[in-house]
């Protein structure tokens, strides 16, 4: 009598992460780069260098055309603010669902409900070396808690989302990470369960993992001392303002834990309309610049951005889909980014 695998309808090895890596290397300028942007962005969190940390960039990579379009300008921006603020591009490959729906790139790389993961991993490595070779540090959501076998040497900085930065597995996986990494508040807005993924996280961790050789394995960590909060807002309303900062400062410190915040313009804190995104946005930025409020405890912000604004509904055929707009949640255009970019600047 079967008692396995009564609702398993298919079961396809992927090839290791070596063999991936071997087979989409990175070289070792790519290599270099990623440990320069790292140790910038460390520098950042700790405060011994004071630019503004601005992770930007669509909600999510849907179009690889469109995304390397939209970091060819993100990179020219870039160098012009370098001095004053430091641009992280948002390359996310994977997307939480509440219920069903597209899950990214990595999972359905042909947007066609294939889920041939394995191209899909390919095509996020490869994405991340375009981007990285333009001379920009990359930004993910890691979800699957295999997938930083694959991609993770290729990301600068990481964060765990509203929906998993109360999962044990996810605060784990973070304990081994190579790159800083931001725990967001959850959906309610609950602020507690992410300083305590802060402290999970940057203890030693033993679990359940993958080695590069695709074997299972127990994996031992020393655990992750560059992690931080994110205030992303939650069904109680938005918390970007000074007095929520106040507020998440005083837990941090409560729990001895890292007080480096960073606020995510989207999402909740904008009521996910893209519209009221960059007024708060340019609260966020005046809260941290020295003659409007001067708060360097607040050591970045996120926006999502993309070539065309708003977002388009999915699925539908892929002839029609419009060029540079998501088709998650809406994003601002570029123009608008270009403008906040440049106000931000001005302000620091």
């Amino acid at each position: 009598m079967q008692v396995s695998d009564l609702n398993i309808t298919k079961n396809i090895p992927l090839p290791s992460p070596a063999d991936m890596m071997s087979e989409i290397s990175r070289s070792d300028e790519q290599a270099k780069f990623m440990a320069e942007s790292r140790e910038i962005i460390r520098n950042i969190l700790k405060g011994t260098d004071s630019r503004f940390l601005l992770i930007v960039g669509p909600c999510s990579i849907h179009d690889t055309k469109a995304g390397i379009e939209y970091a060819e300008r993100l990179a020219k921006l870039a160098e012009k603010v370098k001095d004053k603020v430091y641009i992280v591009m948002r390359v996310y490959f994977e997307k939480p669902r509440t219920t069903v729906g597209w899950k990214g790139l990595i999972m359905d790389p042909n947007l066609d409900g294939s889920d041939d993961i394995a191209a899909g991993l390919r095509k996020a490595r490869n994405f991340l070396r375009e981007v990285i070779d333009l001379g920009l540090p990359t930004a993910t959501e890691l979800l699957d808690p295999i997938t930083p076998q694959y991609i993770a040497d290729l990301i600068s900085w990481s964060a765990i989302g509203a929906r998993t930065t109360e999962s044990q597995t996810h605060r784990q996986m973070a304990s081994g990470l190579s790159m800083p990494l931001g725990f967001k508040n959850t959906t309610t807005g609950d602020l507690i369960a992410a300083v305590n993924a802060i402290n999970a996280a940057t203890q030693p961790q033993t679990f359940l993992g993958v080695s590069d050789q695709g074997v299972a394995s127990a994996v031992t960590t020393s655990g992750n001392p560059d992690c931080h909060i994110i205030l992303r807002g939650g069904d109680n309303g938005p918390n970007y303002e000074a007095s929520h900062v106040r507020q998440t400062i005083e837990k941090l410190s409560k729990k001895g834990a890292c007080d480096s915040i960073m606020i995510d313009a989207s999402h909740a804190n904008c009521e996910k309309n893209h519209e009221l995104m960059p007024d708060v946005y340019r609260d966020i930025f005046k809260q941290r610049a020295p003659k409007t409020g001067g708060n360097t405890q607040i050591i970045g912000a996120m926006l999502e951005s993309h070539l065309a604004a708003g977002a388009q509904k999915f699925p539908q055929p892929l002839e029609d889909l419009n060029y540079g707009q998501s088709i998650t949640d809406k994003c601002i255009d570029w123009d608008t980014t270009v403008e906040l970019v440049n106000e931000t600047y001005a302000a620091l």
